[in-house]
């Protein structure tokens, strides 16, 4: 599901901008199915660049853009975007079975009920996912995003030169790039948690079945601002400690403690969401995590994750059934970038699934 400005017939470049990041994905299908990889770029993001998931400097971003695309030589400018945030709302709601010419002209009294923004500021979509066999009921998937977070997106894409043709939510991105490297059974239940700067992304499927997605106002950036405020250190430095490098003479072990008390506040994030989960399905267990975003990296996050929810936990890999030419592409570099690379990956697939 997404928001599409014009008909897609090619190939689009997946781009992921993040907090700290812009990230890059080109992938193209090959025979027999599946994909290759064809250019990725990373640029890191000052902080004072997103905050809170609004672009406050756009000229940057927009710059970083331009630099991802003129170093990997990449020349289609037809980009896929996504948002996620308090701006995006995400619901699973049952209607009465009905056409679908009623439908098209009653969603938007229906999602009046459940979207706590004003219907005349959100650009609103939806996927009917089928009937419910308990109820009879249409089981109907509501997204509606602020229209100005669309706009603040799609606004520094054409500040770069380029042309943003969808504009998509992390979680359903995250579940393309799922679908496509892990080829899941009808059977196994699993939690995509994607973990960026500033924000996480919940996305609970089964099988190839979206069941649950919840954004949570928690990322690597806290682990960053709780070491800086600890140490009294820049923001460089504290990345680097974060990422178990010494800096100004602070050892990685001095900071243990912190990052344990950030993993636990994500801990209970994500217990919340399981709980209010449990609450609305019929589902009893989560089989697997599956761990992305650029925070995914902080050393003993997943192994945590593991431990405290008892579920088998692994960081995510963007690559696991995508080739890319080992030339191009040092394999050092695939299997240090791929959970970074998740929504970006997932939203280079939209065009060439459909």
């Amino acid at each position: 599901m997404a928001f599409d400005f014009v008909t897609r017939s090619k190939q689009v470049v997946g781009l992921d901008i993040g907090s700290s990041t812009v990230k890059m994905a080109e992938l193209r299908p090959v025979r027999k199915g599946g994909y290759e990889l064809v250019s990725l770029g990373i640029e890191d993001l000052s902080p004072e660049c997103i905050v809170d998931g609004v672009i406050i400097s756009k000229l940057p971003v927009s710059d970083a853009i331009s630099r991802i695309f003129a170093q990997q030589n990449v020349k289609n400018k037809r980009v896929a975007t996504s948002v996620s945030g308090h701006s995006v709302i995400v619901k699973k709601i049952a209607l009465p079975t009905q056409t679908q010419e009623e439908l098209s002209e009653s969603i938007r009294w229906e999602a009046e009920q459940y979207i706590p923004f004003d219907i005349a500021d959100v650009n609103l979509d939806y996927e009917v996912l089928g009937e419910s066999a308990a109820t009879g009921n249409l089981d109907v998937l509501l997204v509606a995003v602020k229209k100005e977070k669309i706009t603040d997106h799609t606004s520094v894409i054409s500040m770069a030169g380029k042309n943003p043709v969808i504009v998509d939510v992390d979680a359903f991105a995250l579940q393309n790039a799922y679908e496509v490297n892990y080829k899941p059974s009808t059977r196994s239940t699993v939690a995509l948690l994607d973990l960026g700067a500033s924000i996480m992304t919940i996305n609970i499927v089964t099988g190839h079945d979206f069941l649950f997605t919840r954004d949570v106002g928690v990322g690597g950036h806290q682990y960053t601002d709780f070491i800086q405020k600890e140490f009294n250190l820049s923001f460089a430095q504290a990345q680097a400690l974060k990422h178990g490098e010494p800096a100004d003479g602070i050892q990685p072990s001095e900071a243990r403690h912190i990052i344990e008390s950030v993993n636990e506040i994500i801990c209970l994030e994500i217990q919340k969401t399981f709980d209010f989960f449990k609450t609305t399905t019929t589902v009893e267990r989560i089989d697997r995590m599956l761990v992305s975003g650029g925070a995914a990296h902080t050393p003993g996050l997943v192994e945590t994750l593991a431990q405290k929810f008892d579920i088998q936990t692994e960081k995510f890999d963007s690559f696991k059934n995508v080739t890319y030419d080992s030339k191009r592409f040092p394999p050092s570099l695939i299997a240090n970038r791929s959970p970074d690379l998740a929504v970006a990956v997932g939203l280079a697939l939209r065009s060439a699934e459909e």
